[in-house]
């Protein structure tokens, strides 16, 4: 394939970190790596100077009490930017914000849209103060008529190619590209100084990662861990990451009676991760919202066995009993496989062989590969004039989100 000149819109990119934003850097560097120009479109970041070439950014606004900055979706400059570019391809990250001007130029250049659908987004209904089914149904609907603005639809994984099929009927020009791996830094990595400042040198230490929200399913893990901790006074919990929750999770932490061996350890730099992973023994995880279970694989690249709640991207990353130890979303049960990889140090290290055996198959370059092939197809669908198509029987596609959302009268 010829060079190809991508375009990435996304509403988050460095300085924050997330997946999303973990998911645009490791696809540009294994395009870049494979002989493509990438650009970035991204908010506005105060105080931060981009490393990388070609960021272009759009203005934003900090608000108070939001995790992430709140995108402003125009500027006259990228406007001028954006045709000498020459594109070949965009790519949208999200569907709203930056992911609407990635539709709306990709109707104006003439060139193919791919989306990737990183979020089960009516998992997020709670943070509208509306009744959740309408919330969740006029999500559904909205993201249906974005997806049908594309060529291509990238899922992070098999089990979210399931749920686009049986909940919009999306049976073609969907594919499963799962955000590949540096395995360089995983490998090079030696947790002995992160053991060492943290005083677990005595200690088997569970690990955790994620923003601390509802969402992440925290209070299970916690539950879960009372009576491991209990029977097992050695052991420890570090959670790594922020969030909202934080302080209430702090207060059951010390409600369960677990404070002294559950450590919050707030936000680390990203290329910490690793030596964070590194020094814990034992990757634990409860979230039943991913879409692919990045952080999941980030700790089997690590080489650490996984306990985790049985849910879609978690399970795509790992096979039960064979990574690792996967359960009902139940604390309960939980606990229970957590304290079988406490007691059996043989079952932890043939869970951590075949964890580092199974990242392998995730490495960056792989991945970019497959992401091309996504783009290939794109560019031919885009010249036949075809698009995504859903199924218009389904009942998500009954529901007028323009009317409920008053911007439309009834048809």
């Amino acid at each position: 394939m010829s060079q190809l000149h991508i375009a990435h819109f996304t509403n988050t990119y460095l300085p924050v970190t997330s997946g999303v934003v973990r998911s645009v850097r490791s696809f540009r560097r294994a395009l870049v790596e494979l002989g493509h120009l990438v650009f970035i479109f991204a908010q506005h970041a105060s105080d931060y100077v981009d490393e990388e070439p070609f960021i272009f950014r759009y203005p934003a606004l900090e608000l108070p009490l939001q995790e992430y900055p709140l995108t402003i979706p125009f500027s006259n400059f990228v406007e001028k930017v954006l045709p000498p570019l020459k594109l070949d391809v965009i790519h949208a990250h999200h569907p709203l914000l930056l992911g609407q001007v990635a539709a709306n130029k990709a109707e104006e250049l003439d060139v193919p849209l791919v989306f990737t659908h990183h979020t089960r987004y009516q998992e997020y209904s709670h943070y509208v103060a509306l009744p959740q089914e309408l919330v969740k149904d006029v999500i559904e609907r909205w993201l249906a008529d974005y997806m049908e603005r594309c060529q291509h639809v990238v899922v992070p994984s098999e089990s979210i190619k399931a749920l686009l099929e049986k909940r919009y009927g999306i049976h073609e020009r969907v594919t499963a590209v799962p955000t590949g791996i540096d395995l360089e830094p995983y490998k090079q990595a030696d947790g002995r100084s992160i053991r060492q400042q943290r005083g677990w040198d005595d200690k088997l230490v569970f690990i955790s990662i994620g923003r601390l929200a509802e969402e992440k399913n925290w209070v299970t893990l916690l539950k879960a861990a009372v009576p491991v901790f209990k029977q097992h006074p050695q052991t420890h919990l570090a959670i790594v990451g922020d969030g909202d929750d934080r302080r209430e999770l702090e207060k059951l932490a010390q409600k369960l009676g677990i404070s002294r061996q559950v450590e919050f350890v707030g936000k680390v730099p990203f290329d910490a991760i690793p030596s964070y992973l590194k020094a814990a023994d034992i990757f634990a995880f409860a979230s039943i919202t991913e879409t692919q279970g990045l952080v999941t694989l980030e700790a089997m690249a690590a080489g650490l066995p996984i306990v985790a709640v049985d849910a879609t991207g978690t399970s795509d990353a790992v096979t039960h009993n064979v990574e690792g130890l996967l359960t009902p979303n139940d604390a309960e049960a939980l606990g229970e496989a957590m304290a079988r990889l406490v007691t059996q140090a043989n079952l932890r290290a043939q869970f951590a062989e075949a964890a580092c055996l199974k990242a392998e198959t995730f490495e960056n370059k792989r991945m970019g590969q497959r992401l091309l092939d996504v783009y290939r197809q794109a560019r031919a669908d885009k010249k036949a004039n075809r698009y995504v198509v859903g199924d218009k029987h389904k009942p998500i596609f009954q529901i007028n989100w323009r009317k409920i959302l008053g911007l439309e009268e009834a048809v």
